[in-house]
């Protein structure tokens, strides 16, 4: 059985995760004629290294998102502040339910269920409250968060793909100095989880919900 999804939402915590745990499968999706639409829920300006703008962040994603090829229109930033979710949740998920209403997605992806950032975390379950009823859910994966990770759903990609992440994160210069952005491991993971296919890439999502 194949499954098709024609309306695409990406929930990002922070301005820089969605493009971390799915940014091929975007990026493949983008190819393939998808609406996507992205929230990202901070623009996290506790987290600007010293001496920068505190705009840098929200601008760079601006740049991810194009190199994706997900236009300004459909990409929202709120203003939640970085660590403090878990304060919010119920005007995360009254803002969630307005998303869900006026978008209407077949598909949204999220943080994993196993992710410990205590904002992934939050975004997760109310999403879940949110769309368990609506949409498909599927999990992206960020290693350095998950104490465990199930691998339920892959997206192959071809190079093309893994290339375009790469370029998409690069536009966050002012966290290249984080170890998950270095190429090198976001190739390994890439790697990794195409060899549990037989294939060259893939990403992998956790499945939380299937509606067909």
């Amino acid at each position: 059985m194949k499954f098709d999804f024609d309306r695409v939402l990406v929930l990002s915590p922070h301005t820089d995760d969605a493009e971390l745990g799915a940014g091929g499968t975007i990026a493949r999706l983008m190819e393939e004629g998808k609406i996507i639409h992205y929230i990202i829920f901070s623009r996290c300006e506790e987290s600007v290294p010293e001496g920068l703008p505190r705009d840098v962040l929200q601008n760079e994603c601006m740049n991810s998102m194009a190199v994706l090829g997900v236009g300004s229109s459909n990409a929202v930033l709120l203003d939640y502040k970085v660590r403090y979710f878990p304060e919010h949740r119920q005007e995360i998920l009254e803002d969630l339910i307005k998303f869900r209403k006026a978008l209407k997605p077949d598909l949204v992806l999220i943080p994993s269920s196993r992710d410990m950032h205590q904002d992934h975390a939050t975004v997760y379950w109310e999403a879940l409250r949110a769309f368990k009823k609506e949409a498909s859910i599927w999990g992206y994966e960020h290693p350095w968060n998950n104490l465990t990770f199930t691998t339920d759903v892959f997206v192959r990609l071809e190079q093309r793909h893994i290339d375009k992440k790469i370029r998409a994160l690069s536009q966050y210069k002012s966290q290249q100095n984080r170890s998950y952005m270095d190429e090198r491991n976001i190739l390994a993971l890439a790697y990794t989880r195409g060899a549990q296919l037989d294939t060259t890439l893939a990403e992998a999502f956790e499945l939380v919900r299937i509606i067909y």
